[in-house]
């Protein structure tokens, strides 16, 4: 056990607030303007830039990365730049439809102008027959009550139609 001394010791010790731990990081710019952070060096042609990087504590309102200045390099305007988009993937069949149109009408058994062949099976399920002509594919969908609905994709596997509105409706 413990002395009592020994135990008055530790008390202030376990009340001191944890050290920030820090790390440097190389901010490393190509000279098309590229800009890479790493921990390792910059690759050859590079200009190399330490940064401070503070690790993140909850609660506090430290900045994660601090801002860099910004300087020209040699031979070369720095201009603003527009950001590039990214998340944003276009479909096989060209964004025809949205996201929000494409579940709308997969919920309600409906085909869309613009659809894929994955789209239209999760809609109405596997067709009852399928007819490949040069390159264009058809779903023939049939019912017990003699109703059917014949589905066509171009040759990048889309409904075919020049129109959203277009819409066939599940024999089901």
């Amino acid at each position: 056990m413990l002395q009592k001394s020994s135990r008055l010791l530790l008390i202030p010790l376990l009340c001191l607030p944890l050290a920030a731990r820090a790390t440097t990081i190389h901010r490393c710019e190509a000279a098309d303007g590229r800009i890479t952070f790493t921990t390792m060096s910059c690759k050859a042609g590079e200009q190399l830039s330490p940064q401070e990087v503070q690790t993140y504590s909850p609660g506090t309102a430290l900045a994660l990365i601090p801002e860099t200045s910004h300087r020209e390099i040699a031979g070369r305007k720095l201009t603003n730049r527009e950001p590039t988009v990214i998340g944003q993937p276009e479909d096989k069949c060209g964004n025809l439809i949205s996201a929000r149109e494409r579940r709308e009408a997969i919920i309600n058994q409906r085909i869309v102008a613009g659809m894929s062949q994955q789209d239209v099976e999760s809609a109405l399920g596997k067709p009852d027959k399928i007819s490949i002509r040069n390159s264009a594919t058809s779903y023939r969908y049939d019912t017990k009550r003699g109703r059917s609905a014949n589905i066509e994709f171009d040759t990048r596997g889309c409904t075919k139609g020049k129109a959203k509105s277009k819409t066939a409706k599940s024999p089901h």
